[in-house]
């Protein structure tokens, strides 16, 4: 588990069973693999085949299991046993754990870090479903600096845990602001815009006072496709509906391809 802890959850505070500890200014650091358990609420942990949910499951890890953990890295933020955290832990070849169901005696890093690239992961097809961690907060700002509940927050949140990228409402020097400047925003930007729609895209409308953005989930046969999105069927909630392209209300003609 990272730095970034909930107070409310277990902390990891007993030194951790590491091989090859080293020291700098008499603190311990990270040397070689180090050994962790599975806690988890329910029986088992998704084993992915990279650091991140978008990964594909390759396997689970029963809870109580001790596993090495090769190396560690950064991927999608999870909220697990030990609070929310962004690392995770190779714990063999195309196998990778989220570090905030380790415990690892630390809250911090204990095994060196993974060298070399991970494979890309694929993008989901189908509905994801909700999992906007801010879902039923109608108030603020979320960390990229959209309004939350609005559906550049769901669009932006979609975009950084699926596509993998740093999205922001700065994203490469452009203020992408309200939903109905994004095709603006993206073309600036050099970002790929299209009128046909793919499976991960953010499809974009200008229609309306402030425009919409949503993801594209499944693309059908006939053309249409499946969105998912925030703040249309229900005021700042989720929801999924198939839509055609087009420029009236409620459809879609600019497609985001991050």
């Amino acid at each position: 588990m990272g730095i970034n802890t909930i107070a409310s959850n277990p902390v990891r505070l007993a030194v951790a069973s590491v091989v090859g500890l080293g020291t700098v200014a008499g603190i311990a650091v990270a040397a070689d693999a180090a050994t962790g358990t599975i806690k988890t609420s329910g029986a088992s942990l998704s084993v992915r085949k990279g650091p991140g949910t978008s990964y594909a499951k390759v396997g689970t890890v029963a809870k109580g299991t001790k596993v090495n953990i090769i190396c560690q890295t950064t991927g999608s933020s999870v909220k697990g046993t030990y609070g929310t955290s962004n690392i995770w832990d190779k714990i063999g070849t195309g196998r990778f754990v989220s570090d905030a169901y380790v415990y690892t005696g630390s809250d911090g890093r204990v095994a060196p870090s993974c060298g070399g690239s991970t494979p890309a992961p694929s993008t989901p097809s189908g509905v994801i479903g909700n999992n906007y961690p801010y879902s039923g907060q109608t108030s603020g700002v979320d960390p990229w600096n959209f309004y939350k509940g609005q559906c550049t927050s769901f669009a932006a949140w979609r975009a950084r845990s699926v596509k993998h990228v740093g999205f922001t409402n700065s994203y490469k020097g452009q203020h992408w602001g309200n939903a109905n400047h994004w095709d603006d925003a993206a073309r600036a930007a050099g970002v790929t815009t299209s009128s046909v729609p793919h499976v991960g895209d953010i499809a974009q409308s200008d229609a309306g006072s402030f425009g919409h953005v949503a993801y594209v989930a499944k693309v059908n046969s006939n053309g249409t496709f499946v969105v998912e999105e925030y703040n249309w069927t229900h005021p700042e909630h989720y929801g999924t509906r198939t839509v055609s392209r087009g420029s009236a209300h409620g459809q879609f003609d600019t497609f985001i391809r991050f």
